[in-house]
């Protein structure tokens, strides 16, 4: 059964009232600069709730369509709407991961510096252009792995510690297990997962995500 909503507020020509072309065009704009949903909207001069209801809207519409169902021609505007979004935001997500990549394996250019001199074994005036580059920077990867893979390198990551192979006996005699042997091991892997302090500080958070 559809989930379908009809629209409520449209010109005669079938658009909805708030969602002219100016309009949409900004959306579009803003979130292909990947800025949060309510800059998205301010920017546009709508309110996050509108914004955020277009475009659940379009994705109820377009997963309908998706699902074999028969295009509804009221919901033409919210459908593609929201495919410009969520296009835009994607190209703005790339765009960020290749940056951080760049930062990551270091080489870009800071600083070009040339410098003109006489060459003295020939006498001929030599040109000579040095350029600065950045060192690759770990942290980079560390804030990628961080957010993109949580599960395994985020900071709630829940550590799973198995103890085996202690050399302690099993069965009734349990009791002369070496308990300062676990609690050693259980320290390390507890701790087996270190942040540096420019990591720990909370200065990065995710970016909002409309879905």
């Amino acid at each position: 059964m559809s989930n379908r909503r009809k629209s409520r507020s449209a010109r005669r020509n079938g658009r909805p009232f708030l969602l002219s072309e100016e309009v949409e065009g900004r959306l579009v704009a803003a979130s292909r600069t990947g800025v949060a949903v309510e800059l998205a909207a301010e920017m546009a001069g709508v309110s996050r709730s509108s914004f955020l209801g277009w475009m659940r809207r379009g994705r109820v519409e377009v997963e309908a369509r998706e699902s074999g169902e028969s295009p509804d021609p009221a919901e033409d505007e919210y459908a593609a709407l929201y495919v410009k979004v969520r296009t835009a935001r994607a190209m703005a997500a790339a765009r960020a991961i290749a940056n951080i990549r760049r930062v990551a394996d270091g080489g870009i250019v800071t600083k070009v510096t040339t410098r003109k001199f006489r060459d003295v074994e020939t006498g001929e005036i030599v040109e000579e252009t040095v350029e600065d580059r950045t060192a690759p920077d770990w942290r980079a990867d560390a804030w990628y792995l961080e957010r993109q893979h949580r599960e395994h390198y985020g900071k709630e990551a829940v550590v799973a510690v198995e103890i085996t192979g202690l050399g302690g006996p099993t069965g009734p005699e349990e009791s002369d297990v070496d308990m300062g042997a676990i609690a050693e091991r259980l320290d390390q892997s507890l701790f087996a997962v270190e942040y540096p302090p420019e990591l720990e500080d909370g200065g990065v958070v995710d970016a909002e995500v409309v879905d």
